[in-house]
């Protein structure tokens, strides 16, 4: 168990690693790579509701639903037809979350009970957000490319983490495999 495991952790840390790299050598490739994303996932969502619109025993939820799915269809049309507007306003709608988000941590610092360290931690966490956030709205193309990297430095450290840990759970296998073998040979007492 151990070995598949850590196998697995070895294998994903060497493909975050690889993704890692190409988004940080190449992040327009990337900013054009999550734009098909997305669009792939309209498609799925557009199915999706088609799906639900059929299965519905009533006319007005098949009618929402389908109205959704074409919604949902059309997006991911524009999508691939035009990529780099929809880069822009999907960094628009990354910048709007992390206004909010960085809102919605400031005013948590002023929750009841809060100790003076959590509070201070909240503070600053949301002027940061909510600072990110109105770069990315005041630049979306510069934003595009900053995410894109962003995303190239999380997948290697997140490479890093899994390369580590996968190479350390193989280690620690090594060393508790001779301790405990299910093979052994018990002496009858």
């Amino acid at each position: 168990m151990f070995k598949s495991l850590s196998t697995s952790l070895i294998a994903q840390g060497i493909l975050a690693l690889a993704v890692g790299v190409i988004a940080l050598a190449w992040p327009s490739v990337t900013v054009l790579a999550l734009v098909i994303l997305f669009a792939v996932y309209a498609f799925i969502a557009a199915g999706m509701q088609a799906v639900r619109a059929f299965s519905s025993a009533k006319a007005g939820p098949v009618f929402g639903h389908l109205l959704l799915g074409l919604a949902d269809l059309a997006a991911g049309v524009i999508a691939l037809a035009w990529p780099g507007p929809t880069a822009l306003v999907l960094v628009l709608i990354v910048g709007v979350w992390a206004v909010i988000d960085g809102l919605v941590e400031f005013s948590a610092a002023f929750a009841s009970g809060e100790p003076a360290g959590a509070r201070a931690m909240f503070i600053l966490a949301g002027l940061a957000t909510a600072a990110f956030g109105v770069v990315l709205c005041a630049r979306p193309g510069i934003g595009a490319v900053t995410l894109a990297l962003l995303f190239g430095l999380f997948s290697l450290i997140a490479g890093i983490w899994m390369l580590a840990q996968g190479i350390e759970l193989r280690r620690t296998d090594k060393t508790l495999h001779p301790a405990h073998s299910p093979h052994e040979e018990k002496n009858p007492v």
